[in-house]
């Protein structure tokens, strides 16, 4: 053993003999030993795959009408350009920090305007958070309230992210899946079709579960819940001593006569609710990257304590640009030259613009990626489609399928 261990440190050493040998096989020798060790985090185990990378990729490789990625391929709004301009032109001190946890300006507008949506006072110090996107603001929230071995519920179909985010914070995810009813025959299905099980949804709860994650209007469905469903939601919770995490970026995105109703303003939810919102997805400037999140100080002092410890500050710009687009929204909200009225007007002409084309076919995003493994082969007939596109796009979505349609005739 002796002699082998000798020839292996001579085998090492040779080619630096005659050099600061000495220096070097330090060098090597930890580089070889940090290199054996296991890289990742365990934390990563099975997280690595991401369906929006790996689609992405693949619609930048191919002649493609992109219709699966949720993003508007038009401008935002002017007043909403012309408030990213002035912020990256005008007051030099914006290229600067700002306070940890929010713009005062912008923190002091959604203290204004969500306060009076949600009946509460907020204190724009105490009760906000602005964060990297709503992304950010779902990752702040795990990483702050899931414990190794908590359980949190997740309403599926899902935004993908909420089960990587549960598993890095240590939890297991507990699925409960919406349901299709079968529509009146002659209709079409809605997303109002799928409901949830108020028996099996109850049967999910046990002594370990630590927060259950509320998606409404619902990605990828569009489904709107009712205040019935958030009343059984809330009472769940309430009876569970479970912290409601309420994904609400798309709450102006409603139609046919449907209203958004935020379950932290149902009686005895605000104090265990938080409510997470989009800046990108409210003014159609998802690179802007600003999102944040309401709920009380108890909750909220421990979200602070990951954001000052990951990414402590969001661009200063992007806030003041938000900031302004609210002050210009709160002028006008419940009127008809409201942003948050018209917008969702005009994206509904949109959605049945494609309803009428798609009943030629089209393929986009399966819905089934949404889903848990255990439940993705009974959701594989289903497909989602992004309707919040230029006119242009849908026009060259109809041209695609004339095409398409015109090959498959015989």
């Amino acid at each position: 053993m002796l002699r082998r261990a000798a020839a292996i440190s001579v085998h090492l050493v040779g080619p630096f003999w005659g050099r600061k040998a000495g220096a070097s096989l330090t060098r090597c020798l930890h580089q070889t030993l940090t290199m054996a060790k296991q890289l990742p985090a365990r934390r990563l185990d099975g997280i690595d795959h991401n369906p929006w990378v790996e689609f992405i990729k693949l619609s930048n490789e191919y002649d493609v009408v992109n219709l699966g990625q949720g993003f508007p391929d038009f401008s935002p709004p002017d007043f909403a350009v012309k408030a990213f301009q002035q912020a990256t032109s005008g007051d030099f001190m914006l290229n600067q920090y700002t306070m940890a946890f929010g713009y005062p300006p912008l923190t002091k507008l959604l203290a204004s305007f969500f306060g009076k949506l949600l009946g509460q006072e907020l204190d724009p110090f105490k009760n906000v958070l602005v964060t990297v996107g709503a992304y950010g603001a779902l990752f702040t929230a795990f990483q702050a309230l899931v414990d190794k071995g908590d359980e949190v519920i997740i309403i599926e179909p899902a935004f993908d992210c909420y089960e990587p985010m549960t598993l890095m914070a240590g939890g297991r995810p507990v699925f409960v899946s919406l349901k299709p009813n079968p529509a009146p025959k002659g209709q079409l299905d809605t997303s109002s079709d799928w409901q949830l099980d108020p028996t099996e949804l109850a049967s999910k709860f046990t002594s370990r579960t630590k927060a259950l994650v509320l998606n409404t209007p619902n990605n990828p469905l569009g489904k709107v819940f009712s205040k019935a469903e958030l009343e059984l939601v809330a009472g769940l919770c309430q009876q569970h001593d479970t912290v409601c995490i309420a994904d609400e970026v798309y709450q102006w995105l409603v139609y046919d006569g449907h209203q958004h109703v935020s379950i932290a303003s149902l009686p005895g939810m605000w104090g265990r609710t938080l409510t997470i919102g989009s800046a990108g997805k409210s003014f159609s400037a998802t690179g802007w990257k600003v999102g944040w999140v309401l709920g009380p100080d108890n909750i909220m002092k421990h979200l602070r304590t990951v954001h000052q410890n990951s990414v402590f500050h969001c661009p200063t710009q992007a806030q003041a640009a938000v900031a302004q687009c609210f002050e210009q929204e709160q002028q006008h909200f419940g009127q008809p030259s409201s942003y948050f009225l018209q917008f969702p007007q005009a994206m509904q002409l949109n959605r049945d613009h494609m309803i009428h084309s798609l009943q030629s076919g089209l393929v986009a995003i399966p819905v089934s990626i949404f889903f848990s493994r255990p439940h993705q082969k009974d959701f594989d007939h289903y497909l989602r489609f992004c309707f919040v596109k230029d006119e242009a796009t849908l026009q060259a979505m109809d041209e695609r399928l004339q095409k398409w349609k015109a090959e498959l005739q015989p």
